[in-house]
């Protein structure tokens, strides 16, 4: 099936499900999960955040006591967008996804999917995953060091995902 129609399929059987669960009838497809097909991977991001929060604190430092002719709003607004800043992108987790023909992370603040067809090569190396595209842009590189995912884990299910898919598969 389509992406279009797998997704017009599990919307309409949400609406169905909704309303039998009003009446009290068994719910359809409750043996299934829509999402069970994806297996999602979750990071940490620290370096970012980590430095975000320094600059902030380390701004109020050498300008807290300075002569100097600076809004103080202005001033306490800078450290405190700072730390914020610092806080949301610790707090917002990077991750993969991997489902049956499609990888799918974030990158700069949206969601970005590549079917099987768009993935040049998979190369897992100690530490770290690299995706490489068909498409103009840059390569995926999933780290252990930068982001805390569990490489191992990601390189064994992208093992199988280019298997399945036919993807040139290299592990270093």
């Amino acid at each position: 099936m389509a992406r279009s129609w797998e997704r017009m399929v599990r919307k309409n059987t949400k609406n169905v499900n909704k309303a039998r669960k009003k009446q009290g009838q068994q719910v359809i497809g409750a043996s299934r999960d829509a999402k069970s097909d994806v297996d999602r991977y979750i990071g940490r991001n620290l370096i970012l955040p980590i430095t975000l929060v320094a600059f902030g604190l380390l701004y109020a430092l050498l300008y807290s006591g300075a002569d100097q002719k600076i809004s103080l709003a202005l001033f306490w607004a800078t450290v405190g967008l700072y730390i914020f800043l610092g806080v949301v992108i610790f707090l917002r987790r990077p991750c993969i996804s991997v489902g049956k023909s499609s990888v799918g992370t974030r990158r700069f603040n949206r969601d970005v999917r590549l079917d099987a067809s768009q993935i040049k090569d998979i190369t897992v190396q100690k530490g770290y995953v690299v995706i490489g595209t068909k498409a103009k842009g840059s390569n995926w590189v999933f780290s252990r060091l930068m982001n805390r995912y569990d490489t191992v884990v990601i390189g064994e299910r992208l093992k199988e995902f280019a298997r399945i898919n036919n993807v040139p598969f290299e592990e270093r």
